[in-house]
């Protein structure tokens, strides 16, 4: 199997000189505009970290009071809160995930995002999506 740098609108994914390596101070941190089309609110920053065949690798920061819209999408994602709280919905459930909890958004099932305080997380999405057009910024 043959690896490239994975780039997208002048963002690298991986380290210029290996596609095995991300240099997370070095990826360029992108204010989020909207989700599958549905308006963010608040003030959303994600860093794409690396990519692979089958899976994407986030760290997204929430201001106090930023949420993810209502949406679905065709992948899963796991999430893991590295700071702060987060209040998601997912389908008819509601939870409050603090530093250490982690969660499945399935795909095909509504959910969202909402900071209770300034917050970070990282989070996998397989497989992968194509982030120019999952995000808009």
């Amino acid at each position: 199997m043959t690896h490239s740098v994975l780039v997208f609108q002048g963002l690298f994914m991986t380290d210029k000189a290996s596609p095995y390596i991300s240099r997370g101070a070095e990826a360029r941190t992108i204010d989020v505009k909207s989700i599958e089309g549905q308006p963010t609110f608040g003030n959303l920053q994600a860093k794409p970290l690396i990519m692979g065949e089958h899976m994407t690798f986030l760290e997204i920061q929430y201001e106090k009071g930023t949420g993810a819209p209502l949406h679905v999408h065709s992948h899963e994602s796991l999430v893991y809160v590295i700071s702060g709280r987060l209040k998601t919905t997912i389908g008819d459930e509601t939870f409050v995930l603090e530093p250490g909890d982690t969660c499945l958004h399935p795909p095909d099932v509504p959910h969202t995002v909402e900071a209770l305080e300034d917050s970070k997380m990282v989070e996998i999405k397989s497989p992968a999506p194509d982030i120019a057009k999952f995000f808009d910024w």
